[in-house]
């Protein structure tokens, strides 16, 4: 069962959310090292990854899906938020240099309608980066934390989902080698379990972040295809001072 937008949300208010979110977010770094002027989309639940990127980016768009309910964020700011269905995604083909997907798969499986909507946002160069636990890691067995729900998956689950849906991994990473602490002072050791076991255990990482690029010469038929949407990344300020209003029938966004 998908976790509710707002459970997700109170886990990453807790110490070990915050050191989960570090965690994930150096990965990310290291993978994404400059996004300047680039248009991120975060999809699933992603909030917590997207404050890195919201400066040097162009724009970033965060899409919650239906079964997960949606938010408000960033905190305190106009929405950068919308509430929609996965496999119908309110954005306009190749409109997007980059794509994060977290908290997604694990509960819904790799279904080919989302990875041919996700197929068709993303520009010629961009790239997606899929977070999973790790089915080798402690965290798939912490069901406790949303890491520990769902389906873990293995690193060669993912890319040969990813070549079925006609794009080319080009790498994977591990992360969150530091074991499903709950207690304080324990968790703030993180940066030493995370030393330690990508020399001692590199299998054992939490989760997974497995990088593909778009597979241009294969791009035919319902790929290519796809009707026109509306770009949320070009629209225009919606409420004020830069964001987007929730969006509960992408239907409507449609030119």
């Amino acid at each position: 069962m998908t976790p509710d937008a707002y459970n997700l949300k109170e886990f990453y208010k807790t110490l070990c959310g915050r050191v989960v979110r570090r965690v994930i977010d150096d990965s990310l770094k290291t993978m994404w090292p400059s996004c300047h002027g680039l248009r991120i989309l975060g999809a699933g639940y992603a909030p917590p990854y997207l404050k890195s990127f919201k400066e040097p980016s162009e724009r970033v768009i965060c899409l919650m899906f239906k079964d997960g309910g949606v938010h408000h964020w960033p905190h305190g700011e106009e929405g950068y938020t919308a509430l929609c269905d996965e496999t119908d995604l309110p954005l306009e083909t190749n409109s997007v240099d980059r794509i994060l997907l977290i908290h997604s798969l694990e509960f819904t499986g790799f279904l080919k309608p989302v990875f041919e909507e996700f197929y068709r946002v993303l520009k010629s160069n961009g790239r997606i980066v899929v977070i999973v636990p790790n089915r080798m890691g402690l965290w798939a067995r912490a069901d406790w934390s949303p890491f520990g729900q769902g389906t873990p998956y293995s690193p060669k689950q993912v890319e040969d989902f990813l070549k079925e849906n006609l794009f080319v991994p080009e790498r994977n990473h591990r992360a969150l080698f530091t074991p499903p602490f709950r207690h304080e002072t324990l968790l703030r050791t993180f940066r030493f379990w995370e030393k330690m076991g990508q020399i001692l255990c590199p299998a054992m990482g939490g989760v997974l972040l497995v990088e593909a690029s778009k597979q241009i010469y294969a791009g035919k038929g319902k790929f290519a295809s796809a009707p026109k949407k509306l770009n949320l990344a070009l629209q225009g300020k919606t409420s004020g001072a830069g964001g987007f209003s929730t969006i509960t029938n992408p239907k409507d966004c449609r030119d």
